[in-house]
């Protein structure tokens, strides 16, 4: 079995680590990113998205947006159980409607 590369290791051959955040660039992207995510994720999964999404917009912007602290952003994304609440107020943050429709099997 072969061992993970050092960090040393990695840095020598040019391998930098992966975040979304630096590619949701626009408001459409990010939609489709959430919607995405939200059809296909798990609730985990979604909450972790919306961290990306808050990350590439700026923590503190989607914060004050939003009417909470920063730290109580940073502590509503690391939560497994979010209220539901303060979900809907990062996602109002963003410029982000949720809007219900009919499965397709």
């Amino acid at each position: 079995m072969n061992k993970p590369l050092s960090a040393e290791e990695k840095t020598e051959l040019g391998i930098t680590r992966f975040d979304a955040a630096e590619y949701l660039d626009s408001d459409e992207l990010i939609a489709l990113y959430l919607a995405e995510t939200l059809k296909d994720g798990t609730d985990a999964e979604f909450i972790q998205a919306l961290n990306t999404v808050a990350r590439a917009k700026g923590m503190n912007e989607i914060a004050k947006k939003a009417g909470i602290g920063r730290e109580s952003l940073y502590q509503t994304l690391s939560s497994s159980k979010p209220r539901f609440e303060t979900v809907r107020k990062i996602l109002d943050a963003m410029n982000i409607e949720l809007i219900p429709t009919i499965k397709t099997a």
